[in-house]
């Protein structure tokens, strides 16, 4: 018989155990009761992973460890890294409760897992997103947020409506680097801001390659979700030998391109510095370059785009082969550079900065997996919530949607759309195929 006591009834019945009426006696370990400064399993957050590749990986081992939580799922295409990741799982924690869903829908099913980290590809980042919060998880969602703008937009409505802890994998906003550089921004240690300058690592061509047999382990058909179906090649979903530049990034119907997977970090960062980037209506244009001839990639390669705000601040936008990487705010009485790792000012002695409390002083967090658990425990807003991913994924789409239709298009934040541009706004949203829908 199946039984029907959840994971959480169990341990509140460990405590004793009856036989007819007479209890016997049930020593349990402090750690069960939440002595010793453990946390009771009753009190631990369960956790589902879907996606465990190389980011979702990373997570899987970062949480391994944390007390707070217990991991109950992992989910992915691939058997062989579900495999990996329930043995890793395994080896750390010693608990075998951890179980593996080849279909990500069972797992948001388990009403014991409370919380999922989406580490998928980013054709599925809003279907997953969307389904999540319907089944009642709190989101950890890996950027950029979507592929479109339209799903950037029903993953915020949905989140709010379902009242779900959403953090954002743009983790430069619990560094103290990044912080320091936008509160020198915000409070006019720089003078009158006039220029941001974002640079980011650019695109790649895919080479063509024939089709062959998927490999076995690989569910292709479930990986390509609702993009639309095409043969398996080599290159088509994960090269090794390419580093997280994974081949997918750089084909549209999977991701918008390294525009915006990559250029989502600085661009939250740069929107984070000035608000006024995604306020009112903004002016956007650029250039750029597509891939070399003989590609199956669409994706742009090389770009430089220019975004102009309505009180007259630009940020420029490119691949690094023209700006140092990172973000740079540039005012009229010194400027702040900052990328991973280091901020360099000018003046110098801006590093030092003590902010008083009468400035603008932005939200601290130290440890961007650790700010979602506490925020899933308070019910609180983390440090980036999910409409700080949706406007920094749109500063991207926006961006490349000007390059793509060679021409200024105005972008209205408060109706997100383009202004009197029914071509431009077309291009905001994509169908799903394969009976996919949220």
């Amino acid at each position: 018989m199946k039984s029907n006591l959840s994971r959480r009834q169990l341990v509140k019945n460990a405590a004793g155990l009856c036989v007819g009426s007479f209890a016997i006696p049930y020593f349990v370990p402090s750690s069960v009761l939440g002595k010793e400064g453990s946390t009771a399993p009753s009190n631990r957050i369960g956790l589902g992973f879907i996606g465990t590749g190389m980011r979702g990986m990373a997570h899987v081992k970062g949480m391994c460890h944390n007390p707070n939580i217990e991991i109950l799922g992992v989910s992915d295409t691939f058997k062989s890294r579900m495999d990996a990741a329930t043995q890793h799982i395994q080896n750390e924690t010693k608990a075998t409760t951890c179980k593996q869903y080849a279909d990500f829908q069972e797992l948001l099913a388990c009403k014991d897992i409370d919380a999922v980290f989406i580490s998928s590809t980013t054709q599925w980042h809003g279907l997953h997103m969307i389904l999540a919060a319907k089944a009642g998880k709190d989101i950890y969602g890996e950027k950029e947020l979507t592929r479109t703008v339209a799903e950037g937009i029903e993953v915020c409505r949905t989140v709010r409506k379902h009242k779900r802890v959403f953090q954002v994998g743009t983790q430069q906003r619990s560094s103290i680097y990044f912080r320091l550089a936008c509160q020198l921004a915000l409070n006019g240690y720089l003078g009158k801001l006039h220029t941001i300058r974002v640079s980011v690592p650019g695109g790649r061509s895919v080479p063509k390659a024939p089709a062959i047999a998927v490999p076995e382990g690989f569910d292709y058909k479930m990986w390509q979700g609702p993009a639309p179906l095409a043969p398996y090649n080599e290159f088509r979903v994960n090269k090794d030998d390419w580093g997280w530049s994974h081949p997918w990034y750089h084909i549209r119907d999977y991701c918008v391109g390294w525009i915006a997977a990559w250029g989502v970090h600085h661009l939250d960062i740069a929107q984070w510095g000035a608000p006024s980037l995604i306020n009112g209506i903004v002016e956007v244009k650029g250039t750029g370059q597509g891939p070399a001839e003989n590609s199956q990639s669409d994706a742009l390669v090389g770009w430089e785009a220019e975004l102009t705000t309505q009180d007259g601040i630009r940020m420029i936008f490119t691949d690094n082969k023209k700006y140092e990487q990172g973000c740079r705010f540039e005012g009229d009485k010194g400027w702040a550079h900052v990328t991973r790792g280091n901020i360099k000012t000018e003046p110098v002695d801006l590093r030092r900065t003590k902010f008083p409390d009468s400035d603008t002083l932005l939200y601290k967090s130290r440890h961007h997996t650790n700010n979602f658990i506490e925020c899933v425990k308070s019910r609180e807003d983390p440090v980036s919530n999910v409409e700080s991913g949706h406007t920094a994924t749109t500063l991207a789409n926006i961006c490349d949607i000007a390059i793509r239709l060679k021409r200024t298009l105005k972008w209205d934040w408060s109706k997100q759309q383009f202004v009197n541009d029914a071509e431009a706004n077309k291009m905001l949203a994509s169908s799903f195929n394969n009976g996919w829908t949220w």
